[in-house]
């Protein structure tokens, strides 16, 4: 297939890029380099940098590539950021969303994989969660994925064009040549291997009084390489809908962190300080519709396989894509 890869320079989008390649697919990385990163594109990508804010230019892009379908990462992604500073993540989520839906009508493009997020939810009801839950949002973050999902699913009923929202859990793993690198990171796998590498002192465990086995919050992670084959798997003809993505099971912060003592061989401090306003005590994907409609297998699913891939590729990368 034909694929324009809207964030491909960002961490799950290079993973994606890659095994795309890998399969003997023609892929258009469509990035500005705002959060992303030149070097996390395959070489074997074309690279066009542009920016959704503005529609020009993914008009342009969408009708020179004429792709066959479009998987949509461009986003900001820090929760936290999205309480402090709100609107520049409905211009960039909400608002690129836009541009880049219009574009596809305008080119006569039917297909969108779209990233979307288990924070769409909000605290869920029951766990695991499936996706007929409410979508209660309780971040900017997620009432911006919330509302592009809207967006688009007006777009399948009025224009036609296939839509499927994938909608994340916890991401983490690399593969040996793509892997996490934020700025700023808040991701607790990547920052628990920073104090591996020497760069931060310590981890923060935020309250340890959850009703959980170990009183730390549980979450559910899913290995890159697992999520990037479900996006490929999406692109057959007549997939539509919400797919919930995770791996079934979950892990408490104090269980990665001994996973990754163990993997790293460095003792790794950590210091406990007060819960965190928002975080929920256990977060747990139901997969089984991707499982059952997309025939998706997750291979990754143990927490020191992850681990272990996420460490080789920082290791390797100390400095994340900076030379």
């Amino acid at each position: 297939m034909n694929v324009l890869i809207a964030g491909g320079a960002g961490y799950i989008g290079s993973v994606t890029t890659e095994m795309l390649c890998d399969a003997g697919h023609n892929v258009t990385v469509f990035d500005n380099l705002e959060r992303g990163h030149r070097a996390a594109i395959d070489p074997r990508a074309k690279f066009i940098q542009g920016d959704l804010r503005q529609s020009e230019p993914i008009e342009t892009a969408l009708k020179q590539v004429k792709p066959d379908a479009v998987i949509h990462f461009a986003a900001y992604i820090e929760v936290g950021e999205s309480m402090v500073n709100p609107l520049p993540f409905f211009e960039n989520n909400v608002g690129g969303s836009l541009n880049l839906i219009k574009a596809m009508v305008s080119a006569n493009c039917k297909k969108l994989i779209f990233s979307s997020t288990c924070a769409t939810y909000g605290t869920p009801e029951r766990v695991p969660m499936d996706e007929t839950l409410p979508q209660k949002p309780e971040s900017v973050y997620g009432e911006s994925k919330l509302l592009c999902e809207k967006i688009f699913s007006w777009a399948q009923q009025i224009h036609g064009i296939e839509c499927v929202f994938l909608r994340y859990f916890n991401a983490c793993g690399a593969t040996a040549r793509y892997g996490e690198d934020h700025s700023p990171e808040t991701h607790l796998i990547p920052l628990v291997l920073q104090v591996a590498l020497g760069k931060r002192q310590k981890i923060y465990i935020f309250g340890d009084d959850y009703e959980t086995p170990d009183g730390t919050c549980i979450r559910d992670y899913i290995h890159i390489r697992d999520l990037a084959q479900a996006h490929i798997l999406a692109l057959k003809p007549g997939i539509t809908g919400a797919f919930n993505l995770g791996s079934g099971g979950g892990y408490s912060v104090k269980e990665v962190i001994e996973v990754s003592r163990a993997v790293t061989g460095h003792p790794i401090p950590a210091e406990l300080q007060p819960r965190r306003a928002g975080d929920c005590t256990r977060l747990i994907s139901d997969s089984a519709k991707a499982k059952t409609v997309l025939g998706w297998k997750p291979r990754y699913a143990d927490l020191r396989s992850i681990v272990e891939s996420a460490w080789n590729w920082h290791k390797a990368n100390p400095n994340g894509y900076e030379s």
